[in-house]
């Protein structure tokens, strides 16, 4: 068991990395400037968190104190013109605090650097990485390409530029040759070198076991997302500033994260050996392929990941899985619609309206219009309202609703359905019960996660209904519930006023809500 010290726990790697290090049973402390960013994090309480700056040397020197490995996962991806001197520092300072603390061992997360002109960031984390071998400590660095993971930068421009654009012009890079590693993979490696022995200073280039060019990762992923065959026009007219301007324009990746990484894909990113496997073999079953860390990243999108992934309501089960503290721009596109209202009822009555809802019961909004989406289901294939459903008054997990099939029932306190609905996307509607200052809260969440252009079309082809349509609902279900509560007058009535209805923009998205979207 080593005593770790991650710095960049806050960002995409080390906040994935923590958890991993803890698994494996070392101990772990985090460093950060700001560590109220870290409280967020499940794995918070079982580490020890310290306040310091890579640049400052006295408070460097004491989170260094005890330490046998120390993982240095720092690297600015955007700002002022003295970045790159400014992360020289920092590392020159981090190494010089190490040597005083006597760590045995410093692991650093580089770029993979071509035999050709470096960008200006991939020339920084080349100089980094110098900086830690010629340093008092034996370094390992590490070299990557492209990270494949939901989170990841480089991902998340990948997934939205395949998403959004069946057919694209594209810049000239977009030829480039590149060795993408899974996400899973990269924390492998990382993980390991907290227990191996040998005394190591070098680097070590990592990728996974296809290399590809960009336009093959785009065709690659809309493969595995299920999209159409992608059109990839390249133009060589695109400076990289125009690039990154272009991929702002088509995606939520802010410029300033953009630009580096398109003046990075300029380059050729291949390995030129593959030595680590020396010291940290490679899985029986080998290192993932880039289709594969795709669909894991992707994870067909099912009720668990809309739970963990757009309410921070739990942690990911996987290193692929998005985080919480993940930057809002990350794991795709996803459309919500909340909407709340206090209810002149009690808790037990609301439960009964929200578990009876549909088949002859109806949706409390509109008839016509949920009729009108059945029939329009059924004429394209669908299942359309006709399938009612099991029992008028209870339901349980795995049961159809009309068009709809419940995933999850906590009894009292929430339903969950996912729509069955033929749809570019996939769609669920949450109907929940809560309590505030003593009154009985309904509550309501729509949500959609379009499946490429088409997808995004549909939802605002839609967004005229949203409001008519869920609009009804809370105001119909509160009185559906007070009706109920009255029948059986045995306790005060709540007293009922709007809470709220407002959209969320979720991770990346402008919200709504439609009888064909949840």
């Amino acid at each position: 068991m080593a005593r770790c010290l991650v710095t960049g726990a806050t960002g995409y790697i080390g906040g994935r990395l923590v958890p991993e290090l803890l698994a494996a049973g070392h101990e772990v402390r985090c460093m950060a400037r700001s560590p109220d960013r870290l409280r967020d994090h499940p794995w918070a309480v079982r580490t020890q968190i310290v306040r310091a700056d890579a640049a400052d040397p006295g408070p460097t020197r004491a989170a260094l104190e005890g330490v046998d490995v120390a993982y240095y996962l720092i690297h600015t991806m955007g700002g002022s013109g003295q970045f790159a001197e400014n992360d020289r520092r920092a590392a020159e300072t981090f190494a010089a605090a190490a040597a005083q603390a006597g760590v045995r061992r410093i692991v650093y997360l580089g770029g993979l650097v071509p035999d050709e002109r470096l960008s200006p960031h991939l020339r920084s984390r080349a100089e980094v990485g110098e900086v830690f071998l010629r340093g008092g400590v034996p370094a390992v660095v590490l070299r990557a390409a492209v990270i494949i993971g939901s989170g990841s930068a480089s991902f998340e421009m990948l997934r939205y530029l395949t998403e959004r654009l069946p057919v694209m012009t594209t810049p000239s890079w977009v030829g480039s040759r590149t060795q993408p590693i899974a996400v899973r993979d990269v924390l492998r490696y990382l993980t390991a070198w907290a227990s191996v022995p040998a005394e190591v200073n070098r680097a070590f280039d990592v990728g996974g076991p296809d290399v590809l060019t960009y336009a093959d990762m785009m065709r690659g992923y809309a493969a595995v997302a299920g999209l159409p065959h992608r059109v990839i026009i390249p133009v060589r007219v695109l400076t990289p500033r125009l690039s990154s301007l272009w991929v702002g324009l088509v995606t939520p990746v802010p410029s300033g994260i953009a630009r580096p990484l398109v003046e990075s894909l300029r380059n050729n990113a291949v390995c030129g050996e593959h030595d680590i496997a020396r010291y940290v073999p490679d899985p029986e079953t080998g290192l993932i392929g880039f289709r594969d860390a795709v669909s894991l990243a992707l994870k067909k999108i099912k009720e668990a990941d809309v739970a963990t992934r757009w309410s921070s309501a739990s942690t990911p089960g996987a290193p692929s899985d998005p985080l919480p503290t993940d930057p809002g721009w990350a794991g795709g596109s996803l459309y919500i619609e909340r909407r709340a209202i206090r209810v002149d009822a009690s808790p037990e009555a609301l439960w009964q309206v929200i578990e009876s809802i549909g088949d002859r019961n109806g949706w409390y909004s509109l008839p016509t219009a949920w009729r009108l989406r059945g029939l329009l289901d059924r004429l394209v294939g669908g299942v359309g309202l006709r399938r009612g459903r099991r029992d008028a008054n209870r339901l349980r997990v795995g049961d159809a609703i009309d068009f709809w099939r419940v995933e999850e029932v906590r009894p009292g306190r929430l339903l969950r359905l996912r729509a069955e609905m033929r749809l570019p996307g996939l769609a669920w509607l949450e109907l929940s019960v809560a309590r505030s200052a003593g009154r009985t809260v309904y509550r309501q969440r729509a949500i959609f996660h379009p499946h490429g252009l088409l997808g995004h079309l549909y939802w605002w082809g839609i967004s005229p209904f949203h409001g008519l349509i869920f609009g009804h609902m809370p105001v119909n279900v509160a009185a559906a519930a007070a009706r109920r509560e009255a029948a059986q007058p045995s306790r005060p009535p709540a007293g009922r006023d709007h809470l709220t209805a407002t959209p969320d923009a979720g991770r990346s998205s402008v919200p709504g809500g439609g009888p064909g979207a949840g």
